[in-house]
């Protein structure tokens, strides 16, 4: 049964664009303005997080867009705190809009003695007072089994399939969906699928952390626009690494679609530098002004899904009917016409 009450929105400091962006898309799909209630988060002198909600949200449906980038911790803390908040103003149900959800590569023991941080993260939300979450491609599908609550975990390749379609327009029969590392192959095959292209890997084997020793193209790319497909960009080592190996290999070119650019210490320079023609990455994470200002780096927006996604939650409809291209199309098509 849909909600009686008004979906509100509340956001944090960490991707304020976005908040503001889907709360435009909500106001465009109902009718009617809805904008981000009013609410201050602030940092007292020792750094520790201020909220104060300014309007009313008892008996509400709140969805706090927040994701969990750098700084994570206090991007985290900030979450956590405006939940408890909302809690303890009566909201009726708190929904946490995570586009990008940090601590998700700690998702396992890799070695004696170390934690499970993503395990521990979901039990600060889930005490916090939140009842649901929302995100966008975890780095591991099982953390979903982390939270005592439901998550719906929203994908970016049915958007990335738009933007491919639309962009390679004539010549969609010589791309190649690339995996950067055996782990990713899933992904990327999902994304081949969408788009009827082939796969191929790149195996990657490292001596020791942080250095990657050899790298092999499995499969033929030989005369084949490469595209690789991964749901992180950090330092961009890796992928600039592939890039030039796929080339090495015969492809005529070499694109990447990522979902969440972190892209830290070097990743611009490196990615500038690259032998890439270009990087796409989603806003889940607020762009610095010198990823905004790289030429081969390019953005496609997350609100048209994400307030489609919100919508449907308060309304009590399907989140997964945003996993299949033919529903986003609709959503998207001011971006994309004629796909």
């Amino acid at each position: 049964m849909p909600a009686m009450t008004e979906p509100k929105l509340v956001a944090g400091n960490a991707n304020r664009p976005l908040a503001e962006a889907i709360a435009g898309r909500i106001s465009m799909h109902r009718g009617v303005r809805t904008g981000l209630v009013g609410a201050r988060v602030e940092r007292f002198n020792d750094q520790e997080i201020f909220v104060e909600v300014y309007d009313n949200v008892r008996g509400e449906d709140m969805f706090i867009i927040q994701p969990t980038s750098n700084p994570a911790n206090d991007n985290l803390m900030e979450l956590l705190i405006m939940a408890d908040a909302l809690r303890r103003s009566s909201a009726a149900r708190i929904t946490a809009v995570i586009p990008y959800f940090g601590y998700a590569r700690q998702d396992r023991r890799t070695k004696a003695r170390t934690p499970i941080s993503a395990k521990l993260v979901a039990n600060l939300i889930a005490t916090s007072g939140i009842s649901r979450v929302l995100t966008l491609d975890l780095h591991a599908a099982q953390i979903q089994g982390f939270f005592d609550m439901p998550v719906d975990n929203l994908y970016a390749s049915p958007i990335f399939a738009i933007d491919i379609r639309h962009h390679f327009n004539g010549h969609i029969d010589d791309i190649m969906v690339v995996s950067p590392d055996v782990g990713g192959v899933g992904r990327a095959r999902e994304l081949a699928k969408r788009i009827n292209a082939p796969l191929a890997i790149v195996d990657k084997r490292r001596e020791k952390p942080g250095e990657i020793a050899e790298m092999t193209v499995i499969g033929d790319v030989t005369g084949k626009a490469c595209i690789i497909v991964d749901d992180i960009c950090d330092t961009a080592g890796t992928l600039c690494k592939a890039a030039e190996q796929l080339m090495e290999s015969g492809a005529t070119e070499v694109h990447a679609y990522i979902t969440h650019g972190v892209l830290s210490g070097p990743a611009v320079d490196r990615i500038s530098k690259s032998v890439m023609k270009s990087l796409v990455i989603t806003d889940s994470i607020e762009a610095s002004s010198k990823v905004t200002a790289c030429p081969n780096i390019r953005i496609v927006p997350t609100a048209p899904m994400f307030a489609q996604a919100i919508l449907n939650t308060w309304n009590g409809t399907s989140v997964s009917s945003l996993f299949d291209d033919a529903t986003l199309v609709p959503i998207y098509e001011g971006l994309y016409p004629h796909v």
